[in-house]
């Protein structure tokens, strides 16, 4: 089982072949290749060639980001396409290529993420972000059993999203994103359980930003949370930056600690990887209840003399809720999902 980050489920079979093009007159924009493979049960997404300016120092970027948030960082694309069959989607593989198809290394992305504009968050009025990877996601590869996934639909408007993180020390052209995503079929009997992603962030505001500073030493941030309808949680995954120790989930009523995933980092604090841990597949999972204050917890430890801009700590699960029909719904004139609408379609800077 080689375990999660954002997860998701599909239910039905569509045509294999299908294409879409990236929906943009955007000419710097490359263009998005969309293949079903209904043997393999796979649907394959290829987008580029992408231009990789390399980064600047890190000292450098770090004075750059003291005056900037994620909200209005460059560089970030916005590939859309149609969701192309019914089905339920259960993992992900991301890989990296140049022109002639070779292997690149995983640390040139910083993160990837697929949205579905057909459905909003549970906790956050946002768009739903089904699934993605980032650069400490093990083998850049999500798999969970067939017996749980993420509802999908024909039709859904969704799109494709990446943040680069370019050190080599120079340029780099020619570079292409190739997302596999593994999908189980409508007629699987038994059917599986639907499940929903769920976004626990520590520091999301309205305006999209969700990075804070790290000054020396140990730093905790957190953030309180209900929802409207209860369920079972099977399954946790997150994010940290560099010097990232820990992001955990507690009952904010009693104080109990439900799960707490650890960073791995090498002796400086560099970040390594992040524990995912699944709960259950056919049993229950964590019980979480509607309208119960629940805690995200992220903490840094920062052993530099140095301020740290840019951190993020957040958790992502798989949720299977009580009653699908009260999840929220997307509501066009609420500010935050305008403002994440706008973000997402000026190019997606926005996590």
């Amino acid at each position: 089982m080689k375990g999660l980050r954002l997860l998701v489920v599909c239910l039905g079979l569509a045509p294999a072949g299908v294409r879409a093009q990236q929906e943009s007159a955007d000419s710097a924009v490359p263009p998005l290749e969309v293949r079903v493979d209904s043997s393999r049960h796979e649907l394959v997404l290829t987008a580029g060639p992408f231009h990789l300016p390399v980064e600047a120092p890190e000292a450098e970027q770090m004075a750059m980001q003291m005056n900037m948030n994620m909200a209005s960082m460059e560089g970030i694309v916005l590939q859309r396409f149609m969701w192309p069959m019914e089905c339920w989607v259960r993992g992900l593989r991301v890989e990296l290529v140049d022109r002639q198809g070779q292997g690149l290394p995983r640390r040139l992305l910083h993160h990837l993420i697929m949205v579905n504009f057909a459905r909003r968050q549970l906790i956050y009025p946002a768009a739903e972000r089904v699934m993605g990877v980032a650069s400490e996601t093990d083998g850049g590869e999500i798999t969970v059993p067939k017996s749980i996934g993420i509802p999908m639909h024909v039709g859904q408007g969704l799109g494709v999203y990446v943040m680069w993180h370019n050190q080599t020390g120079h340029d780099l052209d020619g570079v292409y994103w190739r997302m596999t995503v593994k999908w189980t079929p409508a007629n699987l009997q038994p059917r599986p359980i639907s499940v929903l992603p769920i976004y626990m962030d520590t520091n999301m505001s309205e305006d999209g930003n969700n990075e804070f500073l790290v000054p020396p030493g140990r730093t905790t941030k957190s953030f309180e949370f209900t929802l409207p309808v209860g369920g079972h949680l099977l399954g946790v995954g997150g994010h940290l930056h560099d010097y990232g120790s820990s992001v955990r989930l507690e009952d904010a009523e009693t104080g109990k600690v439900l799960v707490t995933l650890r960073a791995r980092r090498d002796s400086t604090g560099k970040l390594l990887g992040l524990e995912r841990k699944l709960f259950a597949t056919h049993g229950e999972g964590l019980r979480i209840r509607a309208n119960h204050r629940y805690r995200v917890v992220g903490e840094y430890d920062n052993p530099t003399h140095d301020t740290l801009p840019g951190a993020m700590a957040h958790m992502v699960g798989i949720f299977a809720p009580d009653d699908m029909t009260k999840w929220p719904k997307i509501d066009p004139t609420n500010r935050w999902y305008q403002k994440d609408l706008a973000d997402l379609l000026g190019n997606g800077k926005s996590m």
